[in-house]
Formats: C-alpha cells, sequence, structure tokens
C-alpha cells in the first residue's frame, strides 16, 4: 500500500522538504515536488530528495508546443525522476512527442508520463466560463481516452472521476488521484475530493497526499492511519 503514496512538497525551504523527506521516506512510495518548491530552490531539490534513497514525482504540468515540451521533459527525465506531469490539453502531438522522445531517450529507465485532465480546483461550471464545452467527468474521460492513445502511460484526475475512469482505460494504465482530504478535513482551493479509502477503492493507483499528513502533529503515525484505512478497504 504505501507505494501508492505521493507525499506532497509543497513548501518553500529546501530544510523543510528534505526534513519530511527524511521523516517520512521510508513508509511512502513518492514525493512530489511542484512549482512552488521547484521555482523556490532550483532543480538541485530532486537530486538531494534523490540522495536520500526517495522517489519523485515531478508535478510541473509541461504545457507548450510539443518541442519546448518535449526538451523540458527530457531534461526532467535526466533528472532521475519517477513520475512526471504533462497537460492533456498539450493536444495529440505534444503528447504523442513526448511519449516517443522518452521512449527512444530512455527506454525501459524513462519516468512514467502522466497527463492532467482537468484540475481539481475546476467543476463543470469552471469549464464553461474558460471556453469547455463539457462538463467534467465527460472532459476528464475523453483527455484520458487521447492520452491513452497517444502512448503516456496515465492520467490524472480527481476521485470523482476515477471509478467510472477506471472501467474505459487498459489495466495497466495509470491514474493519479489528487484533491485527498480525510473526514471533516477543509477543502481549501479543491472542488472535486474524496477521502484516500474511496480513491484507493475507486481504482487510483496512487493518492497525491498533502497537508492530511505533513501538518500533522505526528506525520510517520497520520501516514499509518492512512494505510490502515486504505488496506481495510482493498
Amino acid at each position: 500500500m504505501k507505494e501508492k503514496i505521493i507525499i506532497v512538497l509543497d513548501v518553500s525551504s529546501r530544510d523543510r522538504a528534505l526534513h519530511i523527506v527524511k521523516e517520512l521516506h521510508d513508509c511512502v512510495g513518492m514525493f512530489k515536488v511542484g512549482s512552488q518548491l521547484f521555482t523556490a530552490v532550483g532543480p538541485g531539490i530532486v537530486r538531494d530528495i534523490l540522495s536520500q534513497g526517495a522517489k519523485v514525482f515531478l508535478d510541473l504540468k509541461f504545457h507548450d508546443i510539443p518541442n519546448t515540451v518535449t526538451h523540458a521533459a527530457s531534461e526532467a527525465a535526466r533528472l532521475g525522476v519517477s513520475m512526471m506531469t504533462i497537460h492533456a490539453s498539450g493536444g495529440r502531438a505534444m503528447m504523442q512527442a513526448v511519449s516517443n522522445e522518452l521512449k527512444a531517450k530512455f527506454g525501459a529507465d524513462k519516468p512514467i508520463i502522466v497527463a492532467v485532465t482537468v484540475l481539481t480546483s475546476l467543476d463543470t461550471k469552471s469549464l464553461f466560463e474558460i471556453g469547455m464545452e463539457f462538463p467534467v467527468e465527460e472532459q476528464v474521460q475523453r483527455l484520458a481516452l487521447l492520452a491513452q492513445d497517444c502512448g503516456i502511460d496515465g492520467v490524472v484526475c480527481s476521485p470523482r472521476e476515477t471509478r467510472h475512469l477506471r472501467k474505459l482505460v487498459a489495466s495497466h494504465f495509470k491514474i493519479v488521484t489528487p484533491g485527498i482530504r480525510l473526514p471533516n478535513q477543509s477543502l481549501d482551493d479543491q472542488q472535486r475530493t474524496a477521502t484516500p479509502e474511496e480513491a484507493i477503492a475507486a481504482g487510483a493507483d496512487y493518492i497525491v497526499v498533502g497537508r492530511a499528513v505533513t501538518e500533522d502533529p505526528d506525520p510517520r503515525n497520520a501516514v499509518q492511519r492512512l494505510i490502515a484505512a486504505c488496506s481495510a478497504k482493498t
């Protein structure tokens, strides 16, 4: 179960990030380095985390023309990350270029590439406001199937879409689920959330957990409670 858990390092301090890694690396699967930490301290943080024997999920959500994203993804792969994100809305040409390039350059050593479908901060009203024609569930499905067709390894989607999507995609196609909240925990800026148990039961391969663990007075104990709760559902 621990391999399914990705802990979010949404901090701006190298020391704070590495403290969390040191405390938890033996009881979780990966640590997510996103825009906040990467911008604050640079790509060296990835090497620092790897030096502690932990794995990195680089969540920079690359979204640009195919050439730009392909080069960025290649540099991320050279850092040694285990998983990275691109945006499915970048389209077929972008996703195929990334998939083909990383397979050619890195072969079996390439990181898992997952495509972000619809951010968990958005709902159907938000999509309509920016000109999207489909409700969230349908948009997620369309982008996920496109990503799979382009050779991408998986997608990021909220726990609300996971159960149905799991039935549509291949069994090896990875589903990464953010928006994880414990019962009675604040939603903050998230719109589509679920508990860890619900996400795992719905078919998520990985769950992305942040403040529920990192802001707990005893983060290791929080992880153990999370694992126990999820294991009881599987």
